[in-house]
């Protein structure tokens, strides 16, 4: 124990914390140099930032869904390929001037309806989903090959792309080689000729039951042979 008068020597330390005339608890330099270190820290290392903000959705959208009419038919084919069309381009509406401009690249599909059997060509864009082609496989219609490649048809159908109106439009369809064209070509026969029976098979149907209603019509106003007699 020191003496009275005697100097003791006394090693400072700097507290972590300092407290305020009012009370206030204030950082010392070495406590915020350390919150600095460690804010550094984080900054280097973002990923262990976990965030605790909960947002909750202004307007809760029901689940719509959505028919595409694809589901009453099966696939007969399906090959991804680019289509074009033979018209006038965004530039030269109105002008008369037409070129081959594309159209898009999907999947083109021979899809066959489940009641009535007939089979249609459908292709829609790929991402956007628009419909490019949409037309009933006529057994009239002739796939010609393009001019300089082996690996491209084309032909004309009254198309339905637009959900509106039929359109009379020249297609062409170009894939990845000639043996892929080749196969389309030979399913799209395929389905052509499909659809001609189908249609011979209808209008065979039709003809045999409009005779069936015309025999009933004539045996009831047929005369009777007592009727006659009378």
């Amino acid at each position: 124990m020191a003496s009275f008068g005697e100097k003791v020597e006394v090693e400072a330390t700097e507290p972590a914390v300092a407290t305020t005339a009012e009370g206030a608890v204030e950082a010392t330099p070495a406590a915020a140099e350390e919150e600095g270190e460690a804010a550094a820290a984080d900054d280097e290392n973002p990923e262990a930032h976990e965030s605790t903000a909960q947002f909750e959705a202004l307007v809760n959208l029901e689940e719509v869904e959505v028919k595409t009419h694809e589901e009453d038919e099966t696939i007969e084919y399906v090959q991804r390929a680019k289509l074009f069309v033979y018209g006038e381009a965004s530039l030269d509406k109105g002008t008369g001037v037409k070129s081959w401009c594309e159209r898009g690249v999907g999947d083109c599909k021979l899809l066959k309806h489940k009641d009535n059997n007939r089979i249609r060509v459908l292709m829609r864009q790929e991402g956007t989903l628009k419909i490019i082609v949409n037309h009933f496989v006529d057994p009239r219609i002739t796939l010609t090959p393009n001019v300089g490649t082996d690996k491209s048809w084309i032909w004309r159908a009254h198309d339905f792309s637009n959900g509106e109106t039929l359109e009379e439009t020249m297609f062409a369809i170009r894939f990845k080689d000639k043996e892929i064209a080749d196969k389309f070509k030979e399913a799209f026969e395929k389905a052509q000729a499909a659809n001609q029976q189908h249609l011979a098979g209808a209008d065979d149907a039709e003809g045999a039951e409009e005779a069936d209603e015309l025999s009933k019509a004539v045996e009831a106003v047929s005369v009777k042979p007592d009727e006659e007699e009378a």
